[in-house]
C-alpha cells in the first residue's frame, strides 16, 4: 500500500478504496473486549520499539520496559559481546520479578555484572545464563543450562531498539519495517544525542492520541493561542493541508511545507524566540547533517518542514527540516487509558547559546503537546457514552482511517488464527 505522489484529481482517501470513506465507528476505542482482542493481536505479535542504542552506551548497562499491554515486563542489556539483548523479566525459581528498585512496577535502568534476584539470590550473567543457585545441594537433578532467562526476540534499526514478544515472530524487523521506513537508512539518527524526555498518564484510548499527531487539521484552532495574534489569525482564515501522505503496510506517515520561523515578520514571532533562538520548529542554528537519504523528504516538498512517521502500532519518528527528530510513544494501560512519551534529540549543543535553544524547543514542544492530549480525556468520556456512534472524516484525516482500519485487520486475522487453530 504506498502510492504518491497525489492524485490529481485532490483526493487521497477516495484511491484508498479499502479505507472507504464513510463515516466512522470509534467502538474500538471504546470496547474492553476489542482491548483486551488488541492486547494479544498487536502488542504481543508486533515489533515494538523500546528505546535506542545510546541508552546503552557500555557493557553491563541495562534497562526494563514495561508493557502493560501485554501483562510483562522486559529487561533490555548489553552483554559482553557488546550485543543488545533483551529478556523477560522474571526469575526462573518461583517467578519473582527481577530487576526492580523500591517499586516493582517502576521502569529502572542501571550498570551491572550480572542479575541477582531478590528473593532467594540466583543470578544470571548478562547473557542471560543462570551462573549461580543458593544451596543447588537441595534441588533435584537440577542443571542451570536448563533455566537461563527466558529470551526475547530483539533486533536494532538504525540504532533503535525493537523487541517482539511472540515465541516466533511472522517478520523479520526489516520485513516488518518495510522500504519506506527503511529507506530512512542513512538519517544520522547516532548525531543527534542530547535528549529531552516527557512522560504523561492519559485517560484516552491509545489510538486517540495518535489520531491528534495524524492529521495537521486542528493546528489553527487548538493551538491558535500559542501564536501571535495576527498569525494565527492568518492560519485560521485559511486553514491548512499537509502536501503529502503516504501508506506501506501497516505504517503510515504525512510530511508537511515548511516553516522557517527567524525569517518570518518579528511580529509573528514571540519575543522569546528572538532571544533564545528556538521554539516549536527547532533551534534556529541548524546542524550539518550532510546528504539525506531518499526516505526523507520522499514527495521532495519545497519548503520542507517535516516528515511525521507512524511505525505501528504505537511509535512515531518526527524528523524535522532544522536537523533534530521527536519520537513519540503511546503504551496502552487499559482500554481508555495509556502512557504517552516523548522524546526530542538534537545534536550535542557545544555552547549555552545551543542548549538555551534546545530547551526553549523542548518546553514549546511539551505545552503544544499538552495542548494536543486536553481534549482527549473529553473525548473518550463522550466516545464512551455512544450517544453518537458514526463520526465523519475529511480527506487529510486519511491517517486515522488507516490506524484503525489496520489494527482491526490485525483483530481480525488473530481471531481467525484462534478459530482455525480450534478447528484443527
Amino acid at each position: 500500500m504506498a502510492r504518491w505522489p497525489k492524485p490529481a484529481e485532490g483526493s487521497w482517501t477516495q484511491h484508498y478504496p479499502e479505507l472507504g470513506t464513510a463515516p466512522m465507528s470509534y467502538e474500538d476505542s471504546i470496547s474492553p473486549e476489542i482491548y483486551e482482542l488488541e492486547r494479544e493481536a498487536i502488542f504481543k505479535k508486533a515489533w515494538l520499539n523500546i528505546g535506542r542504542v545510546e541508552q546503552l552506551p557500555r557493557v553491563g548497562n541495562y534497562f526494563t520496559k514495561e508493557i502493560h499491554a501485554a501483562w510483562t515486563s522486559v529487561i533490555v542489556v548489553r552483554d559482553k559481546q557488546k550485543e543488545v539483548r533483551a529478556f523477560f523479566n522474571i526469575c526462573r525459581h518461583r517467578g519473582n520479578k527481577l530487576v526492580w528498585n523500591e517499586l516493582p512496577r517502576e521502569e529502572v535502568s542501571g550498570t551491572c555484572r550480572q542479575f541477582t534476584c531478590k528473593y532467594h539470590g540466583w543470578r544470571y550473567g548478562l547473557d542471560g545464563e543462570l551462573t549461580f543457585v543458593q544451596q543447588e545441594g537441595e534441588f533435584f537433578d537440577l542443571d542451570k543450562k536448563d533455566y537461563g532467562l527466558a529470551p526475547v526476540h530483539c533486533e536494532v534499526w538504525a540504532g533503535f531498539i525493537f523487541i517482539n514478544l511472540a515465541p516466533e515472530p511472522e517478520q523479520s524487523l526489516r520485513e516488518f519495517l518495510g522500504p519506506m521506513i527503511t529507506d530512512l537508512d542513512g538519517y544520522p539518527f547516532d548525531q543527534l544525542t542530547e535528549r529531552y524526555s516527557y512522560r504523561s498518564e492519559v485517560g484516552a484510548n491509545w489510538k486517540l492520541y495518535m489520531d491528534a499527531f495524524a492529521e495537521f487539521y486542528h493546528a489553527a484552532v487548538l493551538h491558535g493561542n500559542q501564536s501571535p495574534d495576527n498569525y494565527s489569525a492568518a492560519a485560521q482564515a485559511a486553514g491548512f493541508e499537509a502536501p503529502h501522505y503516504q501508506l506501506q503496510g501497516p505504517h503510515r506517515m504525512v510530511s508537511t511545507s515548511g516553516v522557517v520561523t527567524w525569517e518570518l515578520d518579528p511580529s509573528m514571532r514571540k519575543p522569546m524566540e528572538d532571544i533564545t533562538r528556538g521554539g516549536l520548529f527547532g533551534p534556529w542554528d541548524v546542524p550539518e547533517l550532510g546528504e539525506l537519504p531518499p526516505g526523507v523528504n520522499p514527495a521532495k516538498c519545497d519548503p520542507w518542514g517535516l516528515d511525521s512517521f507512524q511505525l505501528f502500532p504505537n511509535f512515531v519518528i518526527l524528523i524535522w527540516s532544522s536537523g533534530w527528530y521527536l519520537t513519540y510513544h503511546y503504551w496502552p494501560t487499559s482500554y481508555n487509558t495509556h502512557i504517552f512519551e516523548g522524546n526530542l534529540y538534537f545534536a550535542p549543543a557545544r555552547t549555552p547559546r545551543d542548549r538555551v535553544a534546545h530547551e526553549m524547543t523542548a518546553v514549546t514542544f511539551k505545552e503544544y503537546g499538552l495542548q494536543d492530549a486536553s481534549t482527549l480525556e473529553a473525548t473518550q468520556m463522550m466516545l464512551e457514552s455512544r450517544a453518537v456512534t458514526r463520526f465523519p472524516l475529511n480527506d487529510q484525516e486519511i491517517l486515522l482511517r488507516h490506524l484503525h482500519k489496520t489494527a482491526a485487520d490485525w483483530v481480525d486475522d488473530h481471531r481467525n488464527q484462534q478459530t482455525g487453530a480450534a478447528q484443527r
